[in-house]
């Protein structure tokens, strides 16, 4: 997850770097040709909330339930925020408070809750209590960790405290509902999330690529969000950037982890890319700009030396290409309508193999030999 100060300093940087990035020198082209897209609701806003993992995760869930022909839904976030905030204050508190506990997420976590709590629509569970328009969790997130270090402070802790974590949260997000109607038919969180969505963690996949694990098994993606301990199935950088194309130009869209906490990454111009030192300070935001060379290798320090860090997780949703045949993925945001493309960005394939942390994506748009290495056509 990204925090409200990085997503201000990504901001600021966009707004310095912006006359620079439309002041095209002549015959220059920064126009990208699409060449696949999937289909995908409106772009929203997280604002003041660490909450892209399940802006992003149910942005993917929403896209899937449209490719399947069951139509298009606005789905809560904040019903999965709610519901994973209920685990991580047990996880804290077992933990006796040497664990992570704040707002942040990774994708596994909206298809765990999913499947455990179910989901509602958005006009349902807004988390917005009357007279909000837009999310601010500040003062919602300080008062959830005060309490539980104040628990922490006793022994024994009460057996009753998740009474009052509840009713913090039922403060600052509403009461979730036991029962809603939808279409004129009553469901549960669960009902719903079977009988309407059709929804099954089994039918996703999460994926990364590093060298510290063996490839083509999976492992407990070390960044201090995954508090569930989730596990991530380990690909070849070549392979994990050919699946991910793969998998848009078949119509699927993927949630995408990355580190956008540096200058390169450019919401206010719409492009994010791997650019020569400052190069487009010079000569603008132009995709065939050439850009750094990478590999696994500088892919694997760069995570280790803690410079590609678990900042933002967003929903890429197209296949784009330049006039000079570079590939660019398009991504939705959840930062509301910023910048050139209304909330999206172009990112080019070189900044996408440095910066990518973790993918979740349809198990359908896997190929049966990609299913095999991964081990799950078994």
């Amino acid at each position: 997850m990204v925090s409200s100060i990085k997503i201000l300093s990504v901001f600021f940087i966009g707004i310095l770097f912006y006359t620079a990035c439309l002041a095209q020198p002549n015959g220059q082209n920064n126009e990208l040709t699409l060449i696949k897209s999937s289909v995908y609701t409106p772009v929203k806003n997280q604002a003041n909330s660490g909450t892209c993992w399940s802006f992003s995760v149910t942005s993917l869930i929403e896209s899937q339930t449209m490719k399947n022909g069951l139509g298009a839904l606005d789905l809560s976030e904040m019903f999965t925020v709610r519901s994973i905030y209920m685990d991580k204050a047990r996880n804290y508190i077992l933990r006796q408070g040497a664990a992570q506990f704040g707002p942040g997420g990774l994708g596994h976590d909206v298809l765990y809750a999913m499947e455990n709590y179910g989901a509602v629509p958005e006009s349902v569970y807004s988390g917005l209590l009357l007279g909000q328009k837009l999310h601010n969790h500040t003062k919602m997130d300080s008062r959830l960790k005060l309490y539980l270090d104040s628990l922490l402070n006793l022994r024994p802790i009460p057996g009753d405290w998740m009474t009052g974590f509840r009713t913090i949260l039922d403060n600052y997000l509403g009461k979730p509902p036991d029962v809603f109607l939808f279409q004129e038919k009553q469901y549960t969180p669960k009902t719903f999330a079977s009988e309407v969505l059709h929804f099954s963690a089994k039918d996703y996949v999460t994926i990364t690529s590093f060298t510290h694990h063996p490839f083509y098994t999976s492992f407990a993606l070390e960044v201090p969000d995954n508090f569930l301990n989730g596990n991530y199935f380990n690909l070849p950088l070549d392979e994990m950037i050919k699946l991910t194309e793969q998998a848009l130009q078949r119509g699927y869209s993927l949630m995408w982890d990355a580190d956008v906490s540096n200058e390169l990454f450019r919401q206010q111009d719409g492009f994010a890319m791997l650019w020569r030192d400052g190069s487009f300070l010079d000569k603008g935001c132009n995709p065939d700009d050439e850009e750094q060379l990478y590999d696994q290798a500088t892919r694997q320090a760069l995570y280790e030396n803690l410079t590609t860090q678990d900042d933002h997780l967003m929903h890429l949703v197209g296949l784009k290409r330049s006039a000079g045949g570079k590939k660019f993925f398009l991504v939705k945001n959840s930062w509301g309508n910023v910048g050139p493309f209304e909330g999206l960005i172009n990112v080019s394939e070189a900044y996408f193999a440095v910066n990518t942390i973790s993918l979740v994506l349809p198990r359908a748009a896997l190929d049966q030999e990609q299913l095999s290495k991964l081990r799950l056509s078994e």
